[in-house]
């Protein structure tokens, strides 16, 4: 159904010109089991509530399909307590997804079940935040992601949403807007302050991944041989993480 929008094979993540509430539409009609949940939900570019292109509301974006609309991923750059802050998510769940095109970052956000290991099982289990089968979620910290911040990857430009509002939302290097993070843009759509609206969540644990560690203990790049091979030494000494 998709491809007959657009070209499926032209990107991992194609792009494709319709409306959010076309694409669960047509989602829906393909199949009564299948869901659509909003993905890092507050990054800038192409999320439901992004700077650059979002939308204040989950109303806003999906119109009459809202009800449809029962999970929401908060995606690298927030976690839990961010998205605790806008009342209006308090009746979706919140999951925490690992992106599926980084393979060695898999499990560094993710969520955790004691349910039977199907689809139906692990449906259910987020659409009615049952505490007993959806247990917790597992995040790593929102300040690593190159999001939570406004700022210019190009400029190494990286700053809170109060200096952001002292610079006028200019960039001090280049002089261009800034790209408006995800700090700023839960500051300016919340109802609540930092701490209120856990009462009844999931909850939540914040890890560091092992090769993180690994890379900052010897002031390397994550990527870089050095951390592969100390990762598998410890691996193989102390078994797996």
């Amino acid at each position: 159904r998709l491809s007959w929008i657009g070209n499926l094979k032209s990107d991992g993540r194609p792009i494709l010109g319709l409306d959010a509430k076309e694409l669960v539409k047509i989602v829906l009609d393909s199949d009564p089991q299948a869901i659509v949940v909003p993905a890092h939900c507050w990054t800038p570019w192409f999320s439901v509530f992004g700077s650059m292109s979002g939308f204040n509301s989950l109303e806003e974006c999906f119109e009459d399909y809202t009800k449809y609309i029962f999970a929401g991923e908060t995606g690298l750059s927030s976690n839990p307590p961010m998205n605790w802050r806008l009342s209006k998510l308090d009746n979706i769940a919140l999951i925490s997804n690992s992106d599926a095109h980084s393979l060695e970052k898999i499990g560094r956000e993710a969520n955790i079940f004691d349910t039977d290991l199907t689809y139906s099982a692990i449906i259910e289990a987020i659409k009615t935040k049952n505490s007993k089968k959806f247990l917790s979620t597992i995040e790593f910290f929102p300040e690593e992601g190159k999001y939570h911040y406004d700022g210019h990857r190009l400029c190494n430009v990286s700053m809170p949403p109060e200096e952001t509002k002292k610079n006028k939302g200019i960039c001090p290097k280049c002089h261009k807007p800034l790209t408006i993070g995800v700090m700023n843009r839960v500051e300016k759509l919340a109802d609540r302050k930092v701490g209120e609206g856990s009462d009844g969540r999931v909850p939540f644990h914040s890890f560091i991944p092992l090769d993180e560690i690994i890379a900052d203990i010897f002031g390397v790049g994550v990527s870089s041989l050095k951390v592969r091979k100390e990762y598998e030494q410890l691996v193989e000494t102390v078994g797996s993480e």
